[in-house]
């Protein structure tokens, strides 16, 4: 079952988790909805290429409204393809919200117990990842490239988790939309370090085009590495949204040639918001 459900032209919800827990905002932004002109049109949420800040800040207020969650409450990075991932508190609220040379830097990934505050991380194609422990609250985003996939971002993740006491089989996470297998071409040497990081019995993972063009399933990369860090498979739920595929939802940095603006994944607790 498709775990993301549109609410409305701006965005997703996990529909699963947030009926299990109604003070969870969970989801991941389209590209419809905010005032963005040209190739961002128009809910770019992206601080970084080069749309006007003026608009950006904007779309992102209007997500904030949406979400019932004030923007001063956001977190964000500057994301760099790497698998660090910064634990926050609520002392960090704001940080990287609307300005991007603010933001943590040199962080693909977040892990937080605290509540009142909204992780974020943006995209254009690469994998979002969702993670949750529900006895203790714990929840974690990470942004999977084919470069921190490959270097385990989501290995890492679960490490994060396991070190503070909390067991692998205990650990949610879904993968969210993301370019589909079909529409993301690489060549040999991508192929060559997910062959390392998984072994040669991956080989579904890809297929080879012609020389030296593989189609890659980045997601199904992702699972295999949250399977192989002790995640329990049916504690792990894929999109099939693909942000190339359904251009009516989503900007694609492949589809689009570069020229494109940003979504945005989100987790937090909004417990205790007065909005």
């Amino acid at each position: 079952m498709e775990p993301f459900v549109l609410k409305d032209t701006r965005y997703f919800l996990i529909k699963e988790w947030m009926d299990k827990f109604p003070n969870l905002v969970a989801g991941f932004t389209s590209k419809n909805g905010g005032i963005s002109k040209s190739y961002f049109s128009t809910l770019n949420l992206g601080l970084h290429v080069n749309d006007t800040i003026t608009s950006v800040k904007e779309n992102r207020q209007c997500v904030a409204d949406a979400l019932h969650f004030p923007v001063e409450n956001w977190i964000g990075a500057e994301q760099t393809h790497k698998v660090n991932i910064e634990i926050v508190s609520k002392k960090d609220a704001g940080i990287g919200s609307l300005s991007y040379e603010e933001s943590f830097k040199d962080t693909d990934g977040f892990f937080t117990y605290d509540k009142n505050i909204l992780l974020t991380l943006c995209y254009a194609d690469c994998v979002p990842l969702f993670f949750i422990h529900e006895e203790s609250g714990a929840i974690g985003l990470a942004h999977a490239g084919w470069k921190g996939t490959v270097n385990g971002i989501a290995e890492e993740m679960v490490k994060l988790y396991k070190g503070r006491g909390m067991e692998e089989k205990e650990i949610h996470v879904i993968i969210g939309p993301s370019i589909c297998r079909t529409c993301y071409i690489v060549d040999e040497p991508v192929i060559t370090l997910v062959k390392k990081k998984l072994g040669d019995n991956m080989n579904h993972l890809f297929h080879q085009r012609q020389e030296n063009q593989f189609e890659l399933d980045l997601k199904e990369v992702n699972k295999a590495i949250l399977l192989h860090a002790g995640v329990l498979e049916e504690n792990i739920q894929v999109s099939d949204f693909c942000t190339s595929c359904h251009e009516e939802h989503f900007f694609s940095h492949r589809r689009d040639k570069g020229s494109t603006g940003r979504m945005m994944s989100f987790i937090g607790w909004k417990e205790d918001l007065h909005v």
